[in-house]
């Protein structure tokens, strides 16, 4: 009988404070910018895990070390699934958009679904693109 006490004590005092977390998180309210993996140039080079923010309608890409890349000027190329073997490195369930850089080079960025409007409007599509054939 002390032991299912005992318990449900444990049992009470854990909910209350995992409570009391959640609702910390909450007050808090969410971070800015938008979680993700990139990396530079596009199909090389390791991902490393930051954010994008769109501060004043100039985007940036701010690894988690290391200085931030300007994205100003760049324009969405492509928007893909991760493959099998990139899958091992960043979220399987994630979309992949190329960016092409206004000083002529590559970055790719790994962002969740729902997160990727928010950086489809950070970084506007390509008006440029070449139409799929076949």
């Amino acid at each position: 009988m002390i032991e299912f006490l005992f318990l449900a004590l444990a049992a009470a005092g854990l909910g209350w404070l995992l409570r009391r977390k959640q609702r910390q998180r909450v007050a808090a309210g969410s971070p800015a910018g938008i979680p993700g993996m990139a990396r530079t140039p596009a199909g090389g080079g390791r991902w490393r895990s930051g954010r994008l923010y769109a501060d004043q309608g100039a985007a940036r890409w701010q690894p988690g070390r290391g200085p931030a890349v300007s994205l100003a000027g760049a324009r969405a190329t492509a928007v893909r699934m991760p493959s099998v073997r990139e899958g091992i490195s960043i979220n399987p369930g994630s979309r992949i958009v190329a960016c092409a850089l206004e000083g002529g080079g590559t970055m790719e960025i790994a962002v969740m679904p729902l997160d990727l409007r928010g950086l489809l409007d950070a970084v506007p599509e390509a008006t440029d693109r070449p139409e799929p054939t076949g």
